[in-house]
């Protein structure tokens, strides 16, 4: 049986609608909190990611390109069912605007098949998509960062093995960008809970996990410690919900299609999953909500990411130092 964090967050999702139910409101000071200019030069970044599992890798693609500090050279898809994959973000790409930004299609190595959006995309002809589709995606992200008159950062979503394999083909990888990811559980497992978690985005892949979280460039992530608390639900959640942009009606649009097959079919009416990916996009752009603390992980065999005094150094967002702030920022970008 495939275990993966759609099966948990199906299982799970009447406990996750009454953790959102907890006090989230849109907050006066923060009404306009996603209302912000447009720097003059935001970061080149790469997103890699396993889009079309489970939903929070919609949001999080919508919540990038809503953020203007950001500027997305190339989308990878991660972890096997590559044509899938590429198909959903090609057409999230081209409906909401975006049919320029290359696509990195990975190899069709690991999972096979399609998932619970494949109704999204059955009519959709990825050779149609405006811009560039790389066939080797490994190779497209190679060139990306090398080719970068400044350092590039990657984002990873998902599990890790075209990253890792992308490593293995250019070391130099390591010396031209930085890491942000959503991976591991430090202090809190999933929901919240008090013991720590085998995570799925280094569980799945632990080797590649391994190799990527230990390599030589700067790392950054958000365990379930703070990911795993995001949760829209009450007036937030209907603002994304009822909002006609492109970018929110297509992630409402995949969220209603993603929910249907789901224990909870009904989930989009009224609430959001836990939207763990949304965080790693936020720290490609500032910490500021986060308490970030210096540690020293490990991934173990096993999948866990343990303290170790030898492991790799890195910045760990522990905590939220104001998680309705956060909240109210991903809503105010995506409704905008």
């Amino acid at each position: 049986m495939e275990i993966n964090r759609r099966r948990f967050l199906q299982k799970s999702a009447v406990v996750s609608a009454a953790l959102a139910g907890l006090p989230v409101k849109v907050l006066p000071q923060l009404a306009t909190a996603g209302q912000v200019s447009k720097p003059a030069k935001p970061r080149p970044v790469i997103l890699a990611t396993d889009i079309g599992d489970d939903i929070d890798d919609t949001w999080a693609l919508g919540f990038l390109l809503k953020c203007p500090e950001l500027d997305l050279k190339l989308v990878l898809t991660e972890y096997g069912k590559a044509q899938y994959r590429a198909k959903i973000i090609g057409k999230f790409l081209q409906t909401t605007g975006h049919g320029q930004i290359p696509i990195g299609v990975g190899p069709n190595l690991g999972p096979q098949g399609e998932g619970p959006q494949a109704a999204w995309v059955k009519d959709y002809d990825l050779g149609a998509y405006p811009g560039k589709v790389h066939p080797d995606g490994i190779q497209a992200l190679i060139d990306t960062v090398m080719h970068s008159p400044e350092p590039v950062t990657l984002i990873v979503i998902g599990p890790m093995p075209n990253v890792a394999a992308a490593l293995t083909r250019e070391p130099r990888l390591a010396d031209r960008a930085q890491l942000v990811a959503m991976a591991g559980s430090v202090r809190l497992g999933y929901d919240g809970t008090a013991q720590p978690s085998a995570e799925w985005n280094v569980k799945a892949e632990i080797k590649a996990a391994q190799q990527v979280l230990a390599a030589a460039w700067q790392v950054t992530i958000t365990p379930l410690d703070t990911c795993g608390l995001v949760r829209l639900d009450g007036e937030l959640y209907r603002s994304v919900r009822e909002a006609t942009n492109p970018v929110a009606a297509t992630v409402i649009e995949n969220y209603r299609i993603w929910s249907a097959g789901g224990q909870d079919p009904h989930a989009a009416d009224s609430h959001s999953t836990t939207l763990f990916d949304t965080v790693a996009v936020y720290l490609a752009f500032t910490q500021q909500l986060c308490t970030m603390e210096t540690l020293n992980l490990r991934v173990t065999d096993d999948g866990f990411t343990r303290v170790d005094p030898d492991g790799k150094r890195m910045q760990v967002a522990t905590q939220w130092k104001n998680l309705d702030a956060y909240r109210n920022l991903l809503v105010q970008r995506l409704i905008a």
